[in-house]
């Protein structure tokens, strides 16, 4: 399978080159420095602003956060993490993708798999942003609370989604740039 929301991991036919570049070895390889290493630091960072996210919300559900302290966090947060994921998905989709499948024809229907979930995303990031910025109407408000837990639902949502695509996209495509080296591509 294919789809974002049902897939367990790569498919089968796309994990030709995880197989002779398996992630154990990727550090130690002559071609991890540079764009390898920047791009997985991106994925690492998304990752890490989810998590922030996540901690934040639990703890004003908790009553461990100030309700301002939360609101000035999330919107910070919330705000760098959209900006980012989106620009970063745009040059992944009008550069990388397109250098990439020219550098390993075999896995064009693995590019076009990782776009498809970029295009999937957007209505989770959308979702995302309504319920933050619902919450963040509301960090004065009474129910804040209520609003929070539904935010943190729709953040875990998307944060389960999100990991599903950077683990499949750092799988299909950091055996690629080992195999050919970063080329055109840095």
């Amino acid at each position: 399978m294919t789809d974002l929301a049902t897939r367990q991991g790569l498919p089968d036919a796309l994990r030709i080159l995880l197989a002779d570049y398996p992630r154990e070895g990727w550090q130690t390889h002559r071609h991890f420095d540079g764009l390898v290493r920047f791009w997985l630091d991106r994925h690492l960072n998304f990752r890490h602003m989810t998590a922030l996210m996540q901690t934040e919300t639990q703890a004003l559900l908790d009553r461990s956060r100030d309700p301002r302290d939360f609101a000035a966090r999330l919107g910070q947060i919330g705000s760098h993490f959209v900006g980012d994921l989106h620009g970063h998905h745009q040059i992944e989709d009008q550069h990388y993708f397109p250098l990439l499948a020219e550098t390993e024809p075999r896995l064009q229907r693995g590019f076009d798999m990782l776009d498809a979930d970029h295009h999937a995303l957007d209505s989770h990031i959308a979702a995302f942003v309504d319920s933050a910025n619902a919450t963040l109407s509301r960090w004065q408000a009474p129910d804040l609370r209520d609003h929070a837990a539904s935010f943190l639902a729709s953040l875990d949502g998307l944060t389960a989604l999100l990991d599903r695509h950077l683990v499949d996209e750092e799988d299909l495509i950091v055996p690629v740039i080992l195999a050919h080296g970063p080329g055109r591509l840095g």
